[in-house]
């Protein structure tokens, strides 16, 4: 009786520590190795067994072309194969390549309708054997999100969403909540100068638009390299030596 107390006891905790999102710090966290932008997420990092939504900015909102390369370059920073949602097969195979995610390790599932991308992200990652699952999404309902963020949770893997969309009024949608962990906007900055003629780095303004236990902030950045990795510009910090707002603590 005693022994079948304890299994009731530990079944429970373990259901409650889950719905606390204690599954998703044991689950650890991806770094972007770049110390300012890590110091203001809690445990350093993009948390695994999460959902993550990434969105375009300024002349980017609809095409979402900078949001699908930062993807790619966190994707290519984990481990295993990557399983890739969408209903528009525009994805331009190099640029992910340059973004550090070579085609080989994508497993591409094309959908008609959101409904089937958000049922394959659903089963990807409840499957547990996957870098992370990626989808490209017009609408996040709460409903979906919240399945898609059980589903991560369950098995330690992390969900990158990219917001795609049609138009320029369909943005407004990026507004309403979800269950993702965090949520992030990336928009395109004229690329670095170099001290010879030439296109430098590509650069970005990435937003980190929230964040649960944290605070929000913003960061210019490199693009992505072939490593997947991107780097603090010096415009950024400027920016944050003049505005001072993202030195506190971003923990609440």
């Amino acid at each position: 009786m005693t022994a079948a107390r304890e299994r009731v006891i530990s079944d429970l905790r373990e259901r409650i520590a889950s719905l606390e999102g204690v599954s998703v710090r044991k689950a650890g966290c991806l770094s972007f190795g770049v110390p300012e932008i890590d110091a203001v997420l809690p445990g350093g990092g993009l948390a695994y067994g999460a959902l993550h939504e990434f969105a375009g900015g300024g002349s980017g909102t609809v095409d979402g072309a900078a949001a699908a390369l930062c993807v790619a370059g966190i994707a290519a920073r984990t481990k295993g194969q990557i399983l890739w949602c969408m209903t528009r097969p525009d994805l331009f195979f190099p640029a992910l390549a340059l973004a550090g995610l070579h085609p080989d390790r994508v497993v591409f599932a094309e959908a008609d309708r959101e409904e089937d991308v958000l049922a394959t992200m659903e089963e990807g990652l409840g499957y547990g054997g996957l870098g992370a699952v990626v989808g490209e999404l017009v609408r996040l309902p709460m409903t979906a999100s919240r399945r898609l963020q059980l589903a991560a949770e369950k098995t330690g893997t992390i969900g990158l969403v990219v917001r795609r969309w049609r138009r320029q009024t369909e943005a407004s949608d990026f507004g309403q909540p979800t269950a993702s962990t965090s949520r992030w906007r990336v928009s395109v900055l004229p690329s670095e100068e170099l001290p010879v003629p030439g296109v430098g780095r590509p650069r970005w303004l990435l937003e980190l638009m929230r964040v649960k236990a944290g605070e929000c902030a913003e960061f210019i950045v490199g693009a992505c390299d072939a490593t997947g990795c991107i780097h603090l510009s010096s415009g950024s910090r400027d920016r944050q030596d003049q505005a001072g707002r993202w030195r506190g603590n971003a923990h609440r």
